[in-house]
This record gives C-alpha cells, structure tokens and sequence, in this order.
C-alpha cells in the first residue's frame, strides 16, 4: 500500500509535503526561540558565562594547579568589560540568540524531519547508512561545539580580550563581536569534528586509504598544531594540546574508520570474484 501511494506521487505532491516538512520545522524552531527569548536572563548567563574568571575551565585548571603545585597553571583573575555601541544592537541580539538557539534546540527534530522526508526514495542499505552518517555527524558536531564553549572560547577570548599593545590603550569588547566570535568559533569546531565522518564518506568513494593517512601522520600532525595555535592563540603549550589532542584523536579514529571500511571492501569484492567463478 505504501509503495502504491509513493507511485502516484507527483512532482507537485512531494513539493506540497516538503512545505508542510518546512512548515512544521518553522514551527518548532519558532516556538523554541520564543522560549529562549522569555528566559532572557538564563539566556544569557549561559551565553556570557565564558568571559568571566570563575568559569568552569579557570577552576578547573586551578584544581588541577593545586593538585601538581604548579600555581602558573592557575590563570589570573582578569576583568573584561563588555559595551554596546549601536542603539538597536542590544535587542538584535537578543532575537538572534534566540534564534540560534531554539534552531539548536530543535535541531534533532528538524533532522527527522528532513530524514523523514527523503528516506522513502533510499534503498534500505542506504537508509542504514544515511542513518548512521546522520547520527555520528550530529553528535560529533555537537561534540565540537561544546568543546569550544567549555574550553576553546574562554582560552581564546580571555588571551584576546586582556592583550594590550600598551598600559594607555583599554580593550572594552563589543556585544556584537562577542557573539559574533563564539558564534564562528562555535560553527569552525563543529565542522572539525565531521573529520571522522568526512574520511568515512571519501573511503566508501574510494579517495581515500588507511596506509595514505598512516603514511602522512606526522605531516597531519603538524597540520593540526598550526590549526590548533590559530585556534586558541595563547602563549602555553597545556592550553595548545587541550583543542590538539581532541583533533589528533579525531584523525586516530578517523585512520581505524577508514581501515576498516578498506578490509570490508576487499572482502566484499573477494566475495564477488568467488561467486563469478
């Protein structure tokens, strides 16, 4: 019966159910933005908690400072103010806070829907793998953006907003820009850590391999310090292998995802050359 109906189905039906596919996702993100913009304080502190010295990731480097007995390892207490220089700029945002985060709030229900919409035209070996392609990459791009708001972000902004080319100069950081960079920094992570799902898409393609990623391992390592030197410009190595090591793990993964997709691969058309003869 199913299948009867996906027949009968016309251009301008499947356009009529993605309306509703894009109406029902506006919905729910509208309404979770407007849960957000009413809880305009929680909102908020979650969102400016980074900048401020008793943040989790200071504490939590002074517990470790105090536990090695090393008090260098305990960032100074520092004092960043934040100003706005636009008169509507306050409320902007607010309502792109907002935005973002009834979008990321209904992100789990926006993939469904849109998996919901386009499963029915996959096979169900496809269907298996676009799930699982669908899932990791949704965890792991949260997983990246976490790793910036806990440690990324306040690193790079506490080193960025407290450097001064002169005692004469004052850093007073902008609403806009203090957004704007966690909100880009936010994205950047995200997109690293679809590096597992990106080298499991090229090794089921056939562009990549196991032994070219074994091979060029130390070139990949360097790779990865200049990006993690870019991404937290701090002057201490503790602070440059807590975003490094995450990444080098990631391409580690990445190497045992792709190896194994090549013996999968061997054996399968192994297999294929046996049944021909």
């Amino acid at each position: 019966m199913m299948e009867q109906q996906q027949k009968i189905l016309t251009f301008w039906d499947h356009l009529e159910e993605l309306r509703h596919v894009l109406f029902r996702i506006a919905v729910a993100v509208v309404f979770l933005m407007l849960v957000a913009f009413l809880f305009k304080d929680e909102l908020f502190a979650i969102v400016l908690a980074p900048k401020n010295a008793d943040f989790i990731i200071y504490r939590f480097f002074c517990r470790i400072a105090d536990f090695m007995a090393m008090p260098s390892l305990c960032p100074e207490v520092f004092y960043v103010k934040m100003i706005n220089t636009q008169l509507a700029a306050q409320f902007i945002t607010h309502m792109s806070v907002s935005f973002y985060t009834g979008f990321l709030l209904a992100s789990p229900y926006v993939i469904y829907q849109l998996f919901r919409f386009v499963s029915p035209a996959l096979y169900e070996n496809e269907k298996k793998y676009s799930t699982r392609i669908v899932g990791w990459g949704y965890f792991l791009f949260m997983m990246g953006v976490l790793l910036n708001y806990f440690v990324i972000f306040p690193l790079t902004f506490r080193f960025l907003a407290t450097y001064q080319v002169s005692m004469e100069v004052e850093n007073t950081i902008t609403l806009s820009s203090y957004r704007d960079t966690l909100m880009m920094m936010s994205l950047m992570m995200g997109i690293v850590f679809e590096i597992p799902v990106l080298c499991w898409l090229f090794a089921k393609l056939g562009f990549l391999t196991a032994d070219f990623m074994k091979r060029y391992r130390r070139h990949a390592i360097v790779i990865i310090l200049i990006v993690g030197a870019v991404i937290t410009p701090t002057s201490d190595v503790f602070t440059l292998m807590m975003v490094s090591v995450p990444m080098y793990l990631l391409y580690e993964v990445s190497i045992w995802i792709v190896s194994r997709i090549g013996k999968k691969q061997r054996e399968e058309s192994v297999e294929e050359v046996l049944e021909k003869s």
